[in-house]
C-alpha cells in the first residue's frame, strides 16, 4: 500500500500546507496526517484477533482449515507463542538474516529519498509546484501495480530471489537515467523505473524473511534484525540530496543506483546460499519427491509413522522443510 498512498501524499501535503493557518505548515501537516492513525489505533486493538480461532471474519469451516494447517506445520492445534531464547539467539549467527537485513537497508536508502525528493527533482526539471506534485503520482501508481504483480508471481513460482534481483536492477537503471541524462523526458522515464523497482523489491524482501526462518522465534528475531539494520537506510537516504547539488543531483542518484545494484548482488548471493542449503537437506532426507513416494508406500502398508514424521518436518528444518529461493 505504500506506493498507492504515496500517489496522494504529495497532493495532500501540498493542499494542507498551501493555505494560511495559525500553525506552522509542518505542524499542521503532522496533525492532519497523524490524527487518523491515532484514531484507528483503538479500533485495530479490538478488531485484530490474537489467534485465527478468534477471527470474527472467518467462518467455522475456515477456522477448521487454519487449525489443520497449524497442525501440519507444528503438530499442535495452535502455535505456541512462547519466546525461545536459544532459537532467537541462533538467528544472530544466521547469514540469511544478515543478508536480508542488508538488502532492506540498501533498498531503504532509495525508498526514503524518492518520495521526499521526487517533487523537488521534478521542479528542477522545470515543472511548477502543483504540476510537480501531480507528476509525482503516476510513477507510484505504476509501482503499486508492479508490486502486486511481482508479489503474486514470486508466491506462485517460489522464486523470490530472482524477483528481487530483477526489480532492484530496474530501479538502479532508473537512477542511472536520472543521474546521466539531461533530457526531461528521459529523466522522467527514469522516475518510473526507479519507483517501479524499489517498492516491489522491498515488498518481496519482507516475506523472504518469513519464508526462510524455520519457526516463529527465528522469524521474530529475523524481523527485529531486518528493522534494526534496514531502518538505518533512511538516515543516509534523506541526506544525499543537498540543494546545491541540483538540478541533476548526480551524487544522490548515483548512491541510490549503487545501493540498488548492491541489493541485486545480495539477493543473488542469498539465493545461491539457499540453493546450497536445500541440496544439503535433499542429501540428508531425500528429495521431496522421494519422501512423498516413500510416504505413499508406507501409508499403503497401513503405517502412518513416516507420514507423521514428514508432516512434522514442515518447520524447524526437518525432512519436508525447504527454503524459498
Amino acid at each position: 500500500m505504500a506506493p498507492l498512498a504515496t500517489c496522494f501524499a504529495g497532493a495532500l501535503a501540498y493542499g494542507i500546507t498551501s493555505g494560511h493557518a495559525a500553525l506552522a505548515s509542518w505542524r499542521l501537516l503532522f496533525l492532519v496526517e497523524g490524527a487518523p492513525v491515532i484514531a484507528l489505533a483503538p479500533v485495530v486493538y479490538f478488531f485484530l484477533p490474537d489467534t485465527p480461532k478468534q477471527a470474527r471474519f472467518f467462518t467455522e469451516d475456515e477456522k477448521r482449515i487454519v487449525i489443520a494447517r497449524t497442525m501440519r506445520q507444528t503438530s499442535e492445534p495452535e502455535r505456541s507463542h512462547a519466546f525461545d531464547w536459544k532459537e532467537s539467539a541462533a538467528t544472530l549467527l544466521d547469514p540469511k538474516a544478515w543478508l536480508t537485513a542488508l538488502m532492506f537497508f540498501s533498498c531503504n536508502v532509495s525508498f526514503a529519498s524518492l518520495p521526499v525528493f521526487l517533487p523537488t527533482i521534478l521542479e528542477e526539471m522545470g515543472f511548477t509546484g502543483v504540476n510537480a506534485q501531480g507528476l509525482s503520482a503516476p510513477p507510484y501508481l505504476l509501482s503499486f501495480l508492479v508490486t502486486v504483480a511481482t508479489a503474486w508471481f514470486a508466491d506462485r513460482t517460489q522464486q523470490r530471489g530472482f524477483t528481487i534481483m530483477v526489480m532492484a536492477a530496474i530501479g538502479g537503471a532508473g537512477y542511472i537515467m536520472l543521474a546521466a541524462a539531461s533530457s526531461v523526458g528521459v529523466r522522467y522515464a527514469g522516475c518510473y523505473l526507479a519507483a517501479a523497482g524499489i517498492f516491489p523489491a522491498i515488498a518481496n524482501i519482507l516475506p523472504w524473511v518469513s519464508n526462510n526462518q524455520g519457526n516463529d522465534s527465528r522469524r521474530g528475531a529475523g524481523f527485529v534484525m531486518l528493522m534494526l539494520i534496514g531502518q538505518c537506510g533512511p538516515l543516509l537516504g534523506t541526506r544525499i540530496y543537498p540543494s546545491d547539488d541540483g538540478p541533476q543531483f548526480v551524487m544522490g542518484h548515483s548512491i541510490c543506483a549503487a545501493f540498488l545494484f548492491f541489493t541485486t548482488l545480495l539477493a543473488g548471493a542469498l539465493r545461491l546460499f539457499l540453493g546450497w542449503q536445500n541440496r544439503k537437506l535433499d542429501r540428508q532426507y531425500g528429495t521431496l519427491e522421494e519422501q512423498r513416494s516413500r510416504a505413499a508406500s508406507v501409508a499403503g502398508a497401513g503405517s502412518e509413522d513416516h507420514k507423521a514424521e514428514m508432516e512434522l518436518g514442515l518447520e524447524s528444518y526437518g525432512p519436508m522443510y525447504r527454503y524459498v529461493l
